[in-house]
């Protein structure tokens, strides 16, 4: 199998996955249940976050999140909340493990480095995670996906192409171009969310993907936000860009709109 390298400056670049630098709010409504689960992996252990809704009863999708390149911080959970208000379990995955953090781009870059380099190193982590989201009572196992965040974004998407057993996977923000799609690999159907003013993953790369994409005959789909910027999702993304030097904004219309997309996505593919 083929494997596409992200080389160092493009990672640095990818620095607009921004880090969320303020606390949210951590109260939670009465129905919301969360927790952390935990498992040790080549010595390294992982700290991952589960949420659900206990008001609702019986199996339930389950949805996978993978965080930005700063490591497993409040706004994955955020998003994992978010997807367990709409009815589904959600698990925000520990890919570093052992409570690393990348707090700059330097340390970030450090920490994601190795799995853009082989992306075949997630696979053991994610599917750890997997057995976990599996043995809670809520979680419907025939239908589990995954989505991701600018790092997050091209993990989900090299797991699906490494033939990850899932429904589906949605990108947002995140580089396309890594492991080779393969036919007889891919199993989940594909969404990515991109901004059309994204400066670090270029719309060169999005028709390339296609292309890709196209060549194996896969079910995948390609949203594209005009005017939105690299990391348009995350509402810190306008001060972290002005820290940083970063091209880098937030915009709600895409970040609406691409969860919508997303919401779609999701009744189209579980059963």
């Amino acid at each position: 199998m083929k494997i596409h390298y992200l080389f160092s400056p493009l990672i640095l670049l990818i620095a607009s996955c921004n880090q969320n630098k303020k606390k949210e709010n951590t109260m939670q409504s009465n129905h919301l249940k969360e927790e952390m689960v935990s498992y040790t992996l080549d010595s390294i252990t992982r700290n991952n976050f589960v949420v659900y809704d206990d008001n609702i009863k019986g199996p339930r999708p389950a949805v996978m999140v993978i965080h930005e390149w700063w490591g497993l911080n409040d706004y994955a959970k955020m998003r994992a909340r978010e997807l367990a208000k709409l009815g589904y379990i959600a698990m925000a995955v520990d890919m570093y493990g052992d409570h690393k953090m990348g707090n700059d781009p330097t340390a970030a870059e450090a920490l994601a480095s190795p799995f853009y380099a082989k992306p075949e190193i997630a696979v053991p982590i994610f599917n750890a995670a997997i057995e976990k989201i599996k043995g809670f009572a809520q979680t419907d196992t025939n239908n589990i996906a995954a989505i991701g965040y600018c790092f997050g974004g091209a993990q989900v998407l090299n797991l699906a192409r490494l033939g990850e057993n899932l429904k589906g996977v949605v990108s947002f923000h995140g580089n396309v171009i890594g492991v080779t799609p393969d036919k007889s690999l891919l199993k989940a159907s594909v969404l990515v969310c991109h901004g059309g003013a994204d400066p670090y993953v270029s719309m060169e790369e999005i028709n390339t993907f296609k292309k890709q994409m196209d060549s194996i005959g896969a079910k995948y789909d390609v949203k594209i936000y005009e005017g939105a910027t690299h990391s348009f999702t995350n509402p810190n993304s306008t001060e972290i860009g002005k820290k940083y030097n970063m091209s880098i904004e937030y915009n709600p219309a895409a970040d609406s709109n691409s969860w919508n997309d997303m919401k779609l996505f999701f009744k189209n593919i579980f059963n």
